[in-house]
């Protein structure tokens, strides 16, 4: 009874004195201040609005969540009962799939395609925004497998187009003697065409060169696409004060921002867990309304890890097989 007096007061509030209650515009505003919450079933489709990431309703939003690591490895720790969980107990709206391209990924083994779709499946299902990540890495420049990536993501856009859930991100990490100019951007406008063919509104994340991290460079040269978003990534014992300075040069010339993986550990996954680091940088993030993604969901040994060496999936239910990164993690997601 309580909660239904506050909602109607709400609604009274939004009424001029002299304004005429129309029933229907209740009725609507009722729907949606009952049904609000972070997950796809309020928000629907996300789009870029003055560089900012915004619902169906053209509120903003931030999306919070966990990525896996390499599915060829670690393809059990991901099912229903595990997002699930995430979902419900760490109250996380996204979560990504890292595909790995290299290291006995897609390029050689195309059957992981099958667990990437049931991963999505199991997102859609549970009311998820769920990020397809072509993660590239040790292969350095997205044009090297640029034939698969364009069959990849033809097939996932038809798959899913109509899907306000499924999130694309088309290049993880390029790096080495790779430039915005000559390789991500001409890389990322034939992807983007091959996904608008069946998609004409999915958010698509691209990654920036040096492992993410030149958003700057994105200035006075983005892609003629309104959805796009750009990748920084940053792992906190390694990234400080002069990569938030460049984000905060792209954010303040209005290139939209994602943060779709990031580490509390130093940047070779391992190295120690740097809180004080971590929640600098989650403020920032909070406070320009940049959505993130921690890496990662699994056991392995290292400190960006989110559960304990060797507990398999254990963590996700009991907080004793948790890594400091997952305890710190779990309570940033359900603060």
């Amino acid at each position: 009874m309580k909660r239904i007096l506050l909602i109607l007061l709400i609604l009274l509030s939004t009424i001029s004195c002299d304004q005429k209650i129309n029933l229907d515009d209740l009725q609507s505003k009722y729907n949606q201040i009952v049904n609000q919450n972070n997950l796809v079933s309020y928000n629907g489709q996300l789009s870029v609005e003055e560089a900012n990431l915004t619902n169906q309703y053209h509120e903003k939003i931030q999306l919070k969540g966990i990525s896996s690591h390499g599915i060829q490895w670690f393809k059990d720790y991901v099912n229903y009962d595990i997002l699930k969980q995430l979902r419900d107990e760490w109250n996380i709206n996204v979560f990504r799939i890292a595909m790995y391209t290299d290291e006995g990924g897609y390029i050689t083994d195309k059957t992981i395609k099958n667990k990437v779709i049931e991963i999505v499946n199991v997102a859609i299902d549970l009311d998820l925004y769920v990020i397809i990540d072509w993660h590239i890495l040790h292969d350095n420049n997205p044009n090297n497998h640029i034939i698969e990536a364009k069959q990849f993501f033809q097939e996932m856009s038809e798959l899913y187009y109509d899907k306000p859930n499924v999130i694309y991100e088309i290049c993880n990490e390029p790096n080495g003697n790779v430039t915005w100019e000559q390789d991500i951007k001409p890389y990322a406008e034939t992807i983007i065409s091959e996904i608008r063919q069946n998609d004409d509104d999915a958010i698509i994340i691209v990654g920036t060169s040096n492992y993410s991290q030149d958003v700057d460079l994105v200035i006075n040269n983005k892609i003629n696409d309104q959805n796009t978003m750009y990748a920084l990534h940053f792992y906190a014992g390694t990234h400080k004060e002069e990569l938030m300075n460049k984000a905060k040069k792209a954010i303040d010339n209005d290139i939209p921002i994602f943060v779709s993986e990031w580490g509390t550990s130093d940047a070779s996954g391992t190295g120690g867990f740097y809180q004080e680091s971590s929640e600098k940088w989650l403020t920032f993030l909070n406070e320009n309304n940049i959505s993130w993604i921690n890496w990662s969901l699994c056991d392995k040994d290292e400190s960006s890890a989110i559960l304990k060496a060797n507990t398999k999936t254990q963590g996700i239910y009991d907080d004793n097989f948790l890594s400091p990164s997952g305890l710190f993690i779990k309570e940033q997601l359900q603060y």
